[in-house]
């Protein structure tokens, strides 16, 4: 084993450190709730740590919409929406940390700037799970900062990799787009970010009646979402074409993401109800982020040297990280559908 691979290997052992320092944190926080949990409202424990502001109207206790959390622990409605948010962007932070430090360690690092997405990343991957947890109402100032960090550096990104693309002869031609620096893949660190602030916009409204962009905050939330769902089927069906379709089961995110971005735009634009056939339909796109993963673990598999040769089969075939980007924006499109259908 050379040295590149031995640089190889260190970093991925960075990478899986990182994912179980996010999952050590999500676990300290849940139990830090736990311990706080004494019987106050959510503003009240906000305001005896100092931490976040409370929200900023009063709201009478029977108006505000509420759901239990998994330890039976009463949450407002719009609270439990971003705290879904924050751990959709984690998990879209965990893909764009993970696929852009195989990708540029496949382009040696050429440019200084292909460590920011990794900086970037991480931090909103911290973030994410921590934001993922934590019950307290108020806009959280060190999260707020490490999602419009993570947003930029996705702009700035897909300006790099637009720039890598049409410096080709040809130009934007099929055969720059399948092989030169890929177009959507900064966009998950964008829609990392864009989940995140978004979600800790929606904490600082108050209880009843939330606004985000001049609009009801369920309303917003799946548009947003949709939108999400639009950008990353570009990218994943301009991969599966350059693959040929050599699998039937690569159809399925071509088919089944429009659809899911489609009833999530619907669901915002109309009058608010219960819509059991969208929520059907997002549960299915989140199992079709997970199913994903193991199909492109498969095709390393098929690779000369399956996953003994994994240093290399990795750099080469399918991306692992690319497929939860369609669990994390169903599940926030989940969100958003529970938010919207307590609206008026």
């Amino acid at each position: 084993m050379n040295d590149r691979d031995h640089s190889f290997l260190s970093w991925f052992g960075v990478a899986g450190a990182v994912g179980l320092a996010a999952c050590a944190l999500v676990r300290g926080a849940h139990r830090d709730d736990d311990a706080t949990d004494d019987g106050r409202s959510p503003t009240a424990r906000s305001s005896a740590r100092g931490s976040v502001r409370p929200t900023a109207r009063h709201t009478s206790p029977s108006a505000v919409p509420t759901r239990r959390d998994s330890d039976g622990t009463l949450v407002h409605e719009h609270i439990h929406a971003a705290r879904t948010f924050n751990r959709g962007s984690a998990l879209l932070a965990w893909a764009a940390l993970t696929d852009s430090g195989i990708e540029h360690y496949r382009g040696s690092f050429e440019n200084r700037a292909m460590y920011a997405p990794l900086v970037a990343g991480a931090l909103a991957l911290a973030a994410g799970a921590h934001g993922g947890t934590d019950r307290t109402p108020g806009l959280h100032g060190l999260r707020h900062a490490a999602y419009r960090l993570a947003a930029t550096v996705g702009v700035v990104g897909t300006g790099f990799h637009l720039y890598n693309v049409t410096k080709r002869p040809g130009q934007l031609s099929w055969h720059n787009l399948f092989y030169g620096a890929p177009l959507g893949a900064p966009m998950a660190l964008l829609l990392s970010g864009v989940l995140g602030a978004v979600g800790e916009r929606l904490r600082d409204e108050p209880a009843e009646d939330p606004q985000l962009f001049g609009m009801p905050a369920g309303k917003a939330l799946a548009l947003v979402s949709a939108v999400g769902l639009a950008g990353t089927l570009g990218e994943v069906a301009l991969l599966h074409f350059r693959g040929s379709f050599q699998h039937r089961a690569m159809y399925a995110p071509i088919v089944v993401a429009p659809v899911s971005a489609a009833l999530l735009a619907r669901a915002a634009l109309s009058a608010p109800r219960e819509r059991w056939w969208t929520r059907l339909w997002l549960r299915v796109t989140t199992a079709l982020g997970v199913i994903g993963v193991g199909f492109h673990a498969r095709g390393i598999a098929r690779y000369q040297g399956g996953w003994r040769a994994w240093t290399q089969n990795v750099l080469n075939g399918p991306p692992l990280p690319a497929p939860p980007s369609f669990t994390a924006l169903a599940l926030a499109g989940l969100a958003a559908l529970r938010l919207r259908s307590t609206e008026k």
